[in-house]
């Protein structure tokens, strides 16, 4: 086994190409050297299931690993029941799209925090993830994993520490860790291996299984202001971090597999394709 790569979407580049449907994009992706993909159900999941697996058996053809995000409307500390009942729906209809699609990770934003206090707001996304995690279930679709994600504004709910306790809830849920976002929400917190170490080591001792080793991570550089995430950026944009060296060092070091998703907003797939390379290399030891 060994850590996966790729875009979050379909980069730029596939469409200056020529191409214009995502069943063109595994053979593109594999062609260059990728093994994941995220497809992104943001703005709703508006997809038939022959076209679903029609996508899905693209992917599968080609053995690209298949995630996808559910939408970002999701906030679990809402206090609204017709927001609460919609996200309900948001995801069953993510996790029956991805079953369709053969995709194992469904990867969702907690929410925010509103104008409570963080104790509450959090307290109640516990309590109300429960119930989603038990309607989930009732689905039978076993395979495809929920996998809340870190968050980059501090006004919302995503600590490395408020998504482990979601996880503990279920030993279906996996972690996925945005470092972009952790960076941003610390105001430039993500600067030496030690850092990433810190983060890693939270994973390890919270979870106690494999999901800290094979859990799910986006990347990609990002600028910030005090209240956190502002913008993201390719990698090639100078003066951002963090830095995705000393991560793979790590990685390597512990024989980690995570699936990692490059969300570079305009060089998705060349920027996955530059942190393979990098991994590889310390990897094999160059």
């Amino acid at each position: 086994m060994t850590a996966l790569f790729g875009p979050s979407g379909n980069s730029q580049s596939f469409y200056n190409e020529g191409h214009k449907s995502t069943t063109e994009a595994p053979e593109w992706l594999k062609k260059k050297g990728l093994d994941a993909f995220e497809y992104s159900f943001g703005r709703g999941v508006r997809i038939r299931e022959s076209t679903a697996r029609e996508i899905g058996g693209a992917f599968a053809k080609e053995g690209i690993t298949l995630s996808v995000h559910a939408p970002y409307y999701i906030n679990l500390a809402s206090t609204e029941e017709d927001k609460k009942k919609n996200t309900i729906r948001y995801f069953t209809e993510s996790v029956t799209a991805a079953h369709w699609m053969g995709a194992t990770r469904v990867i969702f934003h907690p929410g925010a925090v509103g104008s409570e206090d963080r104790d509450t707001a959090y307290g109640r996304a516990l309590e109300f993830f429960n119930e989603i995690i038990h309607e989930v279930k009732s689905l039978g679709y076993d395979e495809v994993h929920l996998c809340p994600e870190t968050l980059g504004k501090i006004n919302q709910l995503g600590t490395v520490e408020e998504v482990l306790k979601l996880c503990s809830l279920d030993r279906n849920i996996i972690p996925a860790i945005d470092f972009g976002h952790l960076h941003a929400r610390t105001v430039g917190g993500i600067r030496t291996k030690d850092d990433y170490k810190k983060i890693l080591d939270m994973m390890e001792d919270s979870l106690g299984d494999d999901r800290a080793s094979r859990f799910h991570i986006h990347f990609s550089h990002i600028e910030y202001t005090k209240q956190g995430e502002k913008k993201h950026h390719d990698l090639k944009d100078e003066g951002f971090g963090p830095d995705f060296e000393p991560l793979a060092e790590l990685m390597v070091k512990r024989n980690l597999e995570p699936t990692i998703i490059c969300e570079s907003p305009s060089m998705m797939a060349e920027d996955a394709k530059t942190m393979k390379e990098i991994y590889l290399k310390i990897k094999n030891g160059l």
